[in-house]
């Protein structure tokens, strides 16, 4: 599986144990970044994630931010994505089997090393089960974006240069 991973500095250190474990697990990581601890801006990065899976360059992604809010409010802007903040085992594979979460995202300064790798294996390795009632379900939150969603601008974000 192709996965694009993203932190702020707050999760940095942690996606980069994350990028580790992926690269353990045989899977293909698109590092959209950031490369360091000095600060910056989650949007970017959350951005360049939900890019990356909105458009194919990636089957799942993965996002780490301080708290996980802020990170997983800017990935569900970009219609297509369904990023959910887990700090536990049971919503990392629930929200794919019932919600076609696609992107995951924690909580750098919140949860450990050891849940947060958890929380990638459990999210990773489940499927959504396109049953009959969580169909319906998503069919309706794509109704929702869809009601919603704005014309998108002639401009490169700065996701979209970070995925460059």
């Amino acid at each position: 599986m192709k996965v694009a991973l993203g932190a702020d500095h707050a999760g940095f250190e942690l996606k980069e144990r994350v990028k580790a474990l992926l690269a353990e697990l045989k899977h293909e990581v698109l590092d959209c970044g950031t490369r360091s601890t000095a600060p910056v801006d989650y949007p970017d990065f959350a951005e360049a994630v939900g890019l990356a899976v909105r458009d194919g360059k990636a089957d799942r992604g993965i996002l780490v931010c301080g708290s996980g809010v802020g990170a997983s409010v800017a990935a569900n802007k970009i219609p297509g994505v369904r990023a959910g903040l887990c700090h536990d085992h049971y919503s990392a594979h629930q929200g794919v089997e019932h919600d076609d979460m696609n992107v995951l995202v924690m909580g750098g300064r919140v949860i450990g090393e050891s849940v947060a790798l958890e929380l990638v294996r459990a999210f990773l390795d489940a499927q959504y089960s396109c049953e009959d009632r969580h169909q319906r379900r998503l069919e309706k939150v794509k109704a929702i974006e869809q009601r919603y969603a704005g014309k998108r601008k002639n401009f490169q974000t700065a996701g979209e240069k970070a995925l460059r």
